[in-house]
């Protein structure tokens, strides 16, 4: 099943992303980093399945374990001492702050995971085209020539092999003989294939003055009143945030900022927030199992 979220206008998915990105970043408080990290890996699994899993386990996994372990080797500031060390100590508050920087970090990464799925280069191109038009042309050529690159690459190596030219078997110097064959083919294609982009390109008024572009995306009622519920919880974690209820002081104690009513309803709002495109998800799968059951 497609991904529900995917379906709306690259607008909707760009101000989400600026939004839980963002706020992932300025507030640094256990519970929104939580929500953040849990909301990531779920919706970067209902992308991508067991690899954000694998990426989770091998990679951000040891990043928070990586950046909590140095930051309290190289930073001996708190009043709770763990350790004493001969020239320095260990202490729970730079324990406490690096844990939830790895957190941090690893909840961004994967956020930008989701991103590189959901924005794709034909959005990137829409939103950015008219206002950067250079930049937008070569990311978006980036985002399609590295995939086709590889895929090529495969072709090549594979063809090769078929005619006993291989990279994995013989000795030193015949595997580096064939490589530099794969190679020297590999970039004859990649300039045959940039003629006939810029021919392309060039056919199709590429650069004129006037020149109108095609576009498959349509704001909507649905956009609408999507955009207007990110903003709205935007607003509500904003002064949540300005006001200091999402604030955590760590040296030289940890101390939280008292809760109450705007700090309890920005945490609910930021996971609302998060998650909307789980919920999306789910409800679509929920209503798609309810109708095949109506047949």
């Amino acid at each position: 099943m497609k991904n529900v979220f995917s379906s709306y206008h690259p607008v909707v998915n760009l101000l989400f992303f600026c939004m839980v990105i963002g706020f992932g970043i300025f507030i640094i408080h256990p519970v929104y980093l939580c929500v953040a990290l849990a909301a990531a890996l779920a919706y970067g699994v209902s992308l991508m399945g067991k690899s954000m899993v694998k990426l989770f386990v091998l990679g951000m996994i040891p990043v928070i374990l990586v950046v909590t372990v140095v930051n309290m080797l190289t930073n001996p500031r708190g009043n709770t001492v763990i350790y004493h060390m001969e020239y320095s100590q260990i202490t729970m508050e730079a324990m406490v702050f690096g844990t939830l920087t790895g957190v941090l970090l690893a909840a961004v990464m994967m956020w930008f995971a989701c991103f590189s799925k959901v924005m794709t280069g034909d959005k990137l191109m829409f939103l950015f085209g008219r206002v950067l038009p250079a930049a937008s042309l070569i990311f978006s050529m980036v985002m399609r020539f590295l995939p086709n690159y590889r895929r090529q690459i495969g072709r090549i190596s594979g063809a090769q092999k078929g005619m006993g030219v291989s990279v994995s078997d013989g000795s030193l110097k015949s595997r580096i003989r064939h490589g530099a064959k794969i190679v020297s083919i590999m970039f004859t294609w990649a300039l045959e294939n940039s003629i006939e982009t810029a021919d392309s390109m060039r056919a199709r008024g590429y650069g004129l003055k006037g020149r109108s572009s095609f576009s498959i995306y349509r704001f909507d009622r649905r956009d609408a009143a999507t955009t207007v519920y990110i903003l709205i919880s935007a607003g509500v974690i904003a002064a949540a945030l300005a006001s200091g209820k999402c604030r955590m002081e760590f040296y030289p104690d940890v101390v939280m900022a008292e809760p109450d009513i705007l700090g309890i309803a920005a945490g609910v709002v930021y996971a609302l927030l998060c998650f909307m495109p789980v919920m999306m998800q789910a409800k679509e799968v929920i209503l798609w199992k309810y109708l095949k059951s109506k047949i």
